[in-house]
């Protein structure tokens, strides 16, 4: 369990410190910097939890926090000043290059799913996979990490509602996901032939590559969008690098549509919208 004093929660006692705390606490743990005008949100989380974990004040909260480095308290803290904004074959453009990028790769193919969410990312790539070199759509192929370990949770289940699996169309829905019936019903879950293909984990982009999931494995490529953009330039580039090392070569990164990084890594080239290419 969590432990957190158990002092009188008072928010006017929030101080400038407090906040300050809370954000140097985040990007140490995970990379992410907040920006002064999300000052509002850092207040609400760190009263919310500092009630939630014990009706601790947030000094002692965060005190806890800092000493507590295993915690699960951790991926609640987290989780709260991320977005899990995805979808199933969200930017298509990227499916349709990674279909072209993939039947001209040679077997055994590995690519690695490096900010997971809830799993619609990396279901999306193994049908793309399936349906485009069937042969490498053996167990594992797929690794697919996030740091929210209750998103993976999610994603590892591999149930959702119709609203949200509209994007696979009805033929991909019928091939590779079991209709829900009684309690169930307006549910779906990914058949097992479809779930083996991805291998599911908790993974930190902040912490040191060499404790990152499968360090010895290559891969041909790495889906990393909408997460670089939490970080600051010398987080970017470093985690870049990282991900670099792991490319095999003329492997591509998929970002997001927002985030743009020529020029940080040498050797690493825009080949496409959004899409970067190791060069040899």
């Amino acid at each position: 369990m969590f432990d957190v004093a158990a002092n009188a929660y008072e928010r006017a006692d929030i101080s400038e410190d407090d906040i300050a705390r809370a954000k140097a606490l985040l990007k140490a743990h995970a990379g992410i910097v907040l920006p002064d005008h999300r000052r509002d949100a850092v207040v609400r989380v760190i009263t919310q939890r500092a009630r939630a974990t014990a009706r601790g004040d947030t000094g002692s909260y965060l005190s806890a926090l800092a000493t507590q480095t295993q915690s699960p308290e951790w991926d609640e803290f987290t989780a709260a000043f991320t977005i899990n904004h995805t979808a199933f074959f969200r930017e298509a453009h990227h499916f349709r290059k990674l279909e072209a990028f993939l039947r001209g790769r040679r077997s055994p193919i590995s690519i690695w799913c490096c900010a997971a969410s809830t799993g619609e990312e990396p279901y999306s790539i193994a049908m793309t996979l399936r349906e485009t070199v069937p042969a490498a759509a053996v167990p594992g192929v797929i690794l697919a990490t996030d740091v929210d370990s209750r998103a993976i949770d999610a994603a590892r289940a591999g149930v959702y509602t119709l609203a949200r699996v509209e994007p696979v169309g009805d033929a991909r829905l019928k091939k590779y996901f079991h209709r829900g019936r009684g309690a169930q019903a307006g549910r779906v879950r990914v058949k097992p032939e479809l779930a083996s293909l991805v291998e599911f984990g908790a993974a930190n982009l902040c912490a040191d590559p060499a404790g990152w999931p499968l360090a010895a494995r290559e891969f041909d490529a790495i889906f990393c969008r909408n997460v670089l953009i939490y970080f600051d330039h010398a987080t970017q580039r470093r985690v870049l690098q990282a991900l670099f090392a792991r490319l095999k070569p003329q492997g591509l990164i998929f970002v997001g549509h927002s985030e743009n990084f020529s020029q940080i890594v040498p050797g690493l080239k825009l080949l496409g919208q959004t899409v970067y290419v190791r060069d040899g």
